[in-house]
């Protein structure tokens, strides 16, 4: 539809979710977003390569405060590898130009929400989290005789055919055979 804005296109924003994100960073890199928009403040990248470095220190080696486009888009491509080093699922990661062009700035926030979660597995940070704890692997360990047990067990899925009988059975109408035509 010509004349919507641009944010409308891809994933639908959620500015609630946003402000958690900004706060969360903030909270971990110790500094105050200026006073842009969420998606200007961290188009450049130096936000998201000073959160990483504060995840976990000396991640990102260099990061480009001045020099143009390109510096900060590769500030961007630094912060992506540093996700998957850290451990953030490469299907939660957002592409360059999602932020660069501001294409899609809801898959921006699903990604710090992504880093946010992935900081409960290391047990050496300390600060504040974002969202909720993953959930852990239970495993369980059962000896011979209980899985045997458990393959005599019809499950209640399957139905059961205790006091079927066909008998008296009749679907459907009854065949009519009519004569003389």
């Amino acid at each position: 539809m010509p004349g919507r804005p641009i944010w409308q296109c891809a994933g639908k924003r959620e500015p609630e979710k946003e402000q958690e994100a900004q706060a969360w960073i903030e909270a971990v890199i110790g500094e105050k977003f200026p006073s842009i928009p969420y998606e200007l403040a961290l188009r450049d990248g130096i936000i998201l390569c000073k959160l990483m470095n504060r995840l976990q220190p000396g991640i990102i080696t260099k990061v480009n405060v001045s020099g143009g486009d390109y510096k900060y888009m590769d500030n961007i491509s630094q912060f992506q590898k540093a996700c998957i080093k850290y451990g953030v699922p490469d299907v939660d990661l957002f592409q360059t130009t999602d932020l660069w062009d501001q294409k899609n700035i809801a898959l921006v926030t699903t990604t710090i929400f992504a880093l946010g979660r992935t900081a409960y597995k290391h047990p050496e940070w300390r600060g504040p989290y974002l969202g909720p704890r993953p959930a852990e692997e239970n495993r369980r360990e059962f000896s011979e005789d209980v899985l045997r047990a458990g393959n005599a067990v019809i499950g209640l899925q399957a139905g059961t055919n205790k006091l079927a009988s066909q008998s008296g059975q009749n679907f459907g109408a009854s065949r009519k055979i009519i004569l003389g035509k």
